[in-house]
């Protein structure tokens, strides 16, 4: 390395440690679960992951990837289009399809890779792009790769929207991507507004459901199923690694026409190794037991509401919403992570977000309910909350 680049980068480390955002990696020491060992420490309660069902630890899931791996090997060292696609890859897209009811589906390494193998291949210069301005990192990635013309609207604010649509009306094609549920603050998109936005100005409409998918909804297909508008949403793109499972792998979902072009363009589709096949083994168990039964999302979300009126009757400042992301908000950096540093040393495992995660003075401990807590759990969560809260400083 040269001088330069080691001056400069020992500058940039040092400012973001003074700064109190500097990021370090707690190292668990057991399979991911409501309960994890971490070093130093045999057992904490976790909430602070994607977990929401429960299923990373699930042994029909953990049985169905076992099975996976002595069946259909560890790996298939190419990418689909050579020889890497395998019968449960497509499997998994039908069944994808059919769980969140619709016409095809593309699997992908991340939702990232599906977002950023999105924009570029639909759109060019000629098109525009009307983004939300909390879309996720790999929405925005994926946009700043395209050509097209590019418009952000103030989030939520769907008087924006519109006015950002009649800007875009000289462009071939407009696209509308949002989030469905904003990971940040738990707040879920208005799709149906969207969706008649997008109606009346002859726009698509694009949602990254990777916050929803599996638990949201009476059935847990997600936002379009939570909010009624199942059918109008024309691209979906979600993870296998939050509520499907856990492990990783990302997926695009949506028109017939859109899927077949993307197989057929979308660069990180066709560069990139395929998904392993325990991943799909494991997934595919995964969304058998979401479509037996709403017994995990039920519990999920009933949790969630416990979690909520909990910590509410402890009076602390949490953002309102029904989503099992349960943001507390604290304003300060420093005193995010000194507070989640405090919370597990009494045995809860948390994370304090910052900027440039979040903006500036809306530093918070965002919580996370899963399926797999117990009520016993989150009340013993919400006193250690209170606890750590009047130690000083």
């Amino acid at each position: 390395m040269s001088d330069a680049m080691r001056t400069f980068l020992g500058e940039q480390l040092a400012k973001i440690r003074a700064d109190g955002l500097y990021k370090p990696e707690r190292v668990i020491t057991t399979p991911q679960n409501a309960h994890v060992g971490v070093t130093g420490r045999k057992d904490v309660l976790n909430l602070c992951a994607n977990n929401y069902l429960g299923l990373a630890q699930h042994p029909e899931v953990i049985a169905a990837a076992q099975r996976g791996l002595q069946e259909w090997g560890y790996g298939l060292a190419s990418v689909r289009f050579i020889c890497g696609t395998q019968e449960i890859h497509k499997e998994l897209e039908r069944r994808l399809s059919e769980f969140l009811g619709t016409e095809d589906t593309l699997l992908y390494g991340s939702c990232f890779d599906a977002n950023g193998g999105l924009f570029e291949t639909l759109l060019g210069e000629a098109d525009a792009i009307i983004s939300d301005e909390l879309n996720h990192a790999s929405i925005i990635d994926g946009v700043r790769l395209c050509k097209a013309q590019r418009f952000r609207y103030r989030n939520s604010d769907m008087a924006d929207l519109e006015a950002k649509l009649r800007e875009a009306q000289g462009n071939r094609l407009r696209l509308i991507a949002t989030d469905g549920v904003f990971s940040m603050d738990g707040y879920v998109a208005n799709l149906p507004a969207i969706c008649e936005l997008a109606d009346r100005y002859d726009a698509s409409v694009m949602v990254d459901d990777s916050h929803a998918v599996g638990f949201m909804g009476p059935r847990g297909r997600g936002t379009p199923e939570h909010l009624g508008v199942s059918g109008r949403i024309d691209i979906l793109t979600g993870t296998l690694g939050k509520a499907l499972g856990g492990a990783s792998g990302g997926y695009t979902s949506g028109r017939r026409e859109i899927i077949e072009y993307l197989r057929q363009r979308s660069r990180p589709y066709l560069f990139s190794n395929t998904l392993a096949p325990p991943i799909v083994a494991g997934s595919l168990k995964a969304l058998e037991i979401l479509s037996k039964s709403t017994d995990l999302r039920d519990r999920l979300e009933a949790n969630a509401a416990f979690f909520r009126a909990e910590m509410q009757g402890h009076d602390f400042n949490i953002l309102p919403g029904e989503h099992p992301i349960i943001p507390i908000m604290l304003g300060e950096a420093a005193l995010a992570a000194r507070m989640a540093d405090a919370m597990l040393d009494e045995g809860v495992y948390v994370v304090g977000f910052s900027y440039p995660v979040v903006p500036q003075g809306k530093a918070r401990i965002r919580t996370q309910v899963s399926a797999a807590h117990t009520r016993e759990d989150l009340a013993f969560a919400a006193e250690k909350f209170s606890e750590v809260r009047a130690l000083p400083e």
